[in-house]
């Protein structure tokens, strides 16, 4: 009994320094330097991602803190969620490009036009579409956002210049504002001091309509083509303002599934599926 107890406060002292000793090294490449006087999510949050599930307003702070600190960074409301929360998107590249932004979009969307293929795009930035967490409860796409953010604000070398030179980042950090906001306060209500992964945890079980969905406990991933809510709305004229050559949606996946990616290769193709639905994604793709 005693070597039990023992082994179990060990166990629990470990947990804890290594909780406290969690810092940006764990997530961040060290082989790049870090602006100074940009902010580091702990100084505006108040702990280090990780620590706790941030929330929507935490996550606006922190953003609308980079885009004060960093030339590299624009920032825009588009709107408002059921709840009154701001649908914001940041622009990250470089400060040369932020000069003269509105004439890169213009010739980037004039290849959308036909004939195009007699511009020159060798000195087009590419256009990437960031955006996290549409559902709520998938909550490490937004929480990986602060940290993504940071590093494209701060980060410092021929690498970050690099891309920064040669991508336009439209970065929107919550999909879904006001599930996120729902989750974070669940998790956050049930954590313990001492992390608990017993799937069964409280933590970890939602009440419902729990976190997945926006205010009307409509899941927005559906939303992509009725476009019936207002951050679709917000989401689809961003991309239609632009046409992005990447669009990522970052979504959490459980500890044993593989990553996504959309459309794959076409090996990759389920013998059930028909060709119909192939060719009908195509099509819907040139929208």
């Amino acid at each position: 009994m005693k070597n039990f107890l023992f082994a179990l406060s060990f166990l629990f002292s470990f947990t804890a320094v290594a909780q406290e000793e969690l810092d940006l090294s764990y997530y961040l490449p060290q082989d790049v330097t870090y602006n100074e006087e940009i902010p580091k999510p702990q100084e505006v949050l108040g702990y280090i991602p990780g620590e706790w599930h941030a929330s929507h307003d935490q996550i606006l702070n922190y953003m609308r803190a980079l885009a004060d600190a960093s030339p590299r960074i624009s920032l825009e409301n588009r709107g408002k969620t059921y709840e009154g929360r701001p649908l914001i998107l940041l622009t990250i590249t470089s400060e040369a490009n932020h000069q003269n932004l509105e004439k890169i979009r213009r010739k980037h969307v004039a290849l959308t036009v036909p004939g195009s293929e007699k511009l020159n795009t060798a000195e087009m930035p590419i256009v990437v579409n960031q955006g996290f967490s549409i559902h709520g409860n998938e909550a490490s796409g937004a929480n990986a956002g602060i940290l993504a953010a940071y590093y494209l604000a701060a980060a410092q070398g021929p690498e970050i210049k690099k891309l920064l030179d040669n991508t336009v980042i439209l970065f929107d950090p919550v999909f879904n504002p006001d599930g996120l906001q729902r989750f974070s306060y669940w998790a956050n209500t049930n954590k313990s001091e001492n992390i608990n992964p017993d799937p069964q945890d409280r933590e970890y079980s939602e009440v419902w309509p729990g976190g997945r969905t926006n205010h009307y406990w409509f899941d927005m991933n559906r939303d992509w083509l009725p476009v019936q809510l207002p951050e679709s709305r917000a989401r689809i004229e961003t991309f239609h303002n632009w046409y992005p050559n990447i669009l990522t949606d970052h979504h959490e996946m459980g500890k044993n599934s593989s990553f996504f990616f959309q459309p794959g290769i076409p090996s990759r193709t389920h013998p059930l599926t028909p060709d119909l639905n192939q060719e009908l994604t195509k099509e819907i793709g040139t929208y």
